[in-house]
């Protein structure tokens, strides 16, 4: 009775857009299949804006109803649920950079903690920096991070070429460079979790991904062929598939822009 009684108070309290903002945060670092109310992080978010973890893992789900990569297969939701989370989805769809950042603001100003402790290692160097030009490397590291957890959740933390699952060898490698598409550098899309060495060698256009998934080997590195070190890390990879992600796959059109202006033909 108890647990009802509670239950349908949550539902007459409106969800606030902060609190929609830090769902939507929580969503994009999660599986779906771990959006359940027994996830620790669903009961850290539950408790730090005062809701039950059912109600959050509630709102995750409404977020998955909007997803489009859900939508395609074929996952719908509740009208009213979708109606409340549907305008704070479009505004990260049309500004990643502004809403990733005002969701970690938000995240740490309710665990009491000022954002730039937060995030103290990724932020080194940024103490003596002042005004606008701080503001802006802070956000743009921040996100950098968040982009990272997003990525590395989507590929179960684990190298999409090699399968090494150790976080500190993982690097959240952009498709598209940080540098070359403003609004697509914080799409989970554009992001593929790599071990370093592959990692630089994509990034620099010795290999490279087609549409198909599958990995290209550049004919100016099979010009090492002959190399231990080709035969090693790179023989094997032609026409090998990545592993895929758990929920966001590689844009097409991204790869197909990596394969055209960076990879090395």
């Amino acid at each position: 009775m108890g647990s009802n009684l509670i239950a349908m108070k949550e539902e007459r309290r409106l969800w606030t857009r902060d609190e929609l903002i830090l769902a939507l945060n929580l969503y994009l670092k999660l599986p779906f299949g771990k959006l359940h109310s027994g996830n620790p992080d669903i009961i850290h978010l539950a408790q730090i804006i005062d809701r039950t973890p059912g109600s959050v893992a509630m709102r995750l789900n409404n977020f998955a109803s909007v997803d489009p990569y859900h939508q395609q297969r074929g996952i719908g939701g509740l009208p009213g649920g979708k109606r409340q989370v549907e305008p704070i989805w479009n505004e990260f769809i049309n500004n990643k950079d502004e809403l990733l950042f005002e969701s970690e603001r938000i995240l740490a100003e309710k665990e009491n903690v000022a954002i730039e402790n937060k995030f103290a290692e990724v932020l080194k160097g940024t103490e003596n920096l002042k005004g606008e030009f701080k503001l802006r490397e802070v956000k743009t590291r921040v996100n950098q991070n968040v982009f990272r957890q997003i990525v590395m959740a989507n590929y179960d933390n684990k190298c999409a070429i090699t399968g090494i699952d150790i976080s500190d060898l993982l690097v959240a490698s952009h498709i598209i460079p940080w540098s070359k598409n403003e609004k697509e550098r914080l799409n989970p899309e554009n992001g593929i979790c790599l071990s370093p060495l592959y990692d630089r060698a994509y990034d620099k256009g010795y290999i490279g991904i087609n549409e198909k998934f599958e990995i290209l080997v550049s004919a100016e590195l099979k010009k090492k062929s002959k190399k231990e070190y080709y035969l090693q890390h790179f023989n094997l990879l032609i026409g090998k598939k990545i592993i895929l992600p758990k929920k966001y796959y590689p844009k097409k059109e991204f790869l197909g822009f990596h394969l055209d202006v960076i990879f090395r033909k």
